[in-house]
């Protein structure tokens, strides 16, 4: 069964898609940890991210790095963090975190829930960075 993140990437389910492209796919995670939290994911399906080969794993944190320079310019924060967990969605996926602190970064707090608006409104602004 295909998982959360290929019906997204399919156009299934919505998702709030802030950079695409023919491998990889960059959308706000619905329950971030901080405005901006954003998922970096490869459009191919495996579970653990050192199951794809090493072009993938290259051409996700290029694609990564484009993606965390766009909300380093578009969402106040001292830096990007990056970390890969896996255990939430059986699909491989990066979290790119903008930090103030290195609570911010930290996945046993609470998240926050925005609403589908502000979700928008923020994936709009990252999507601009990349025009800027």
């Amino acid at each position: 069964m295909a998982s959360l993140f290929t019906k997204i990437i399919n156009r299934e389910i919505p998702g709030h898609i802030v950079a695409e492209d023919d491998q990889f796919i960059a959308f706000l995670d619905i329950m971030p940890l901080v405005i901006g939290h954003t998922l970096v994911v490869p459009k191919k399906e495996l579970d653990y991210i050192f199951d794809h080969d090493n072009a993938t794993l290259e051409a996700m944190m290029v694609f990564a790095k484009k993606v965390a320079v766009a909300i380093k310019k578009t969402i106040s924060c001292k830096r990007v963090g990056v970390a890969v967990i896996g255990l939430e969605v059986p699909h491989t996926h990066m979290h790119l975190v903008p930090m103030q602190t290195m609570d911010d970064i930290n996945f046993t707090r609470s998240k926050l829930k925005p609403t589908s608006e502000e979700l928008a409104a923020t994936a709009k602004r990252i999507q601009e960075g990349f025009a800027s």
